[in-house]
């Protein structure tokens, strides 16, 4: 029973290290079997800038743009590309590896599959785009990154509510790659955000997303327990508030 029914663990704010540190300490204590799979909704207190694990930080990020704007940085334990990480509502999904597909993309497109349900609650039409994107109209509203270590899958992803794209391309340094292969035209064009396509209040974000996770599942409302939040804090410290982590490529 443990492995099956959810925690859904209510929505809250906090700072980049300390949001990618509770996913890692939550993943640790279901590796010792001390929780089951959780459900996490969550925001940033400040807006921060995250990066994949394996992304060059001067690469990907203006720092000086960050510091004037007082966005945070933080490189996660999952791959990727940078995300800009600001009026958003954002996920993870931590369980054991076989509470999941198998095939990494097939988990993306499980997963993505929960979010074009979330807006199809809110009356807008998204799409899974592989590997793992959710698009409107062609933009992209959502995107996500995965892992899985000692038996444990974790997916964390984004949903942009509101956008704010001046201050999104400040901090962001699109590669040339990038603009090669993946945008025609501006990049800042190829987002979009659920206030762009329907003006409905954050709570009925908060109630679809909610909704569309649970839906079809066993669940209850949990709470972080206290070894959890102590572990979270000491992970914080010594890795994702830490400059030589940060900094490390």
């Amino acid at each position: 029973m443990l492995r099956k029914r959810w925690r859904v663990l209510r929505y809250e704010k906090a700072s980049a290290a300390y949001n990618m540190a509770l996913d890692e300490a939550i993943a640790e204590a279901m590796a010792f079997r001390v929780a089951g799979p959780t459900m996490r909704f969550y925001g940033w207190e400040p807006a921060a800038v995250s990066i994949g694990r394996f992304q060059k930080l001067n690469e990907v990020v203006d720092m000086e743009s960050c510091k004037r704007l007082g966005v945070d940085v933080v490189r996660r334990s999952t791959g990727g590309g940078a995300v800009f990480h600001d009026q958003e509502m954002t996920y993870s999904v931590i369980c054991p590896e076989d509470m999941m597909p198998a095939d990494i993309n097939d988990a993306y497109r499980e997963i993505g599959g929960w979010i074009v349900n979330a807006l199809k609650f809110l009356g807008i039409d998204g799409t899974f785009e592989p590997i793992n994107d959710v698009l409107v109209d062609g933009k992209k509203i959502s995107g996500s990154a995965q892992s899985r270590r000692k038996g444990i899958f974790v997916q964390h992803g984004t949903l942009i509510y509101e956008l704010d794209r001046i201050k999104m391309f400040s901090v962001l340094k699109v590669p040339k790659d990038k603009l090669d292969s993946h945008f025609l035209g501006d990049p800042a064009e190829r987002v979009t955000s659920i206030r762009e396509q329907k003006k409905v209040p954050w709570e009925y974000v908060a109630a679809a997303m909610a909704n569309s996770f649970i839906m079809n599942r066993e669940w209850y409302a949990g709470d972080i327990t206290a070894d959890e939040l102590t572990r979270a804090e000491i992970i914080a410290k010594m890795r994702y508030g830490n400059a030589e982590w940060t900094f490390e490529r």
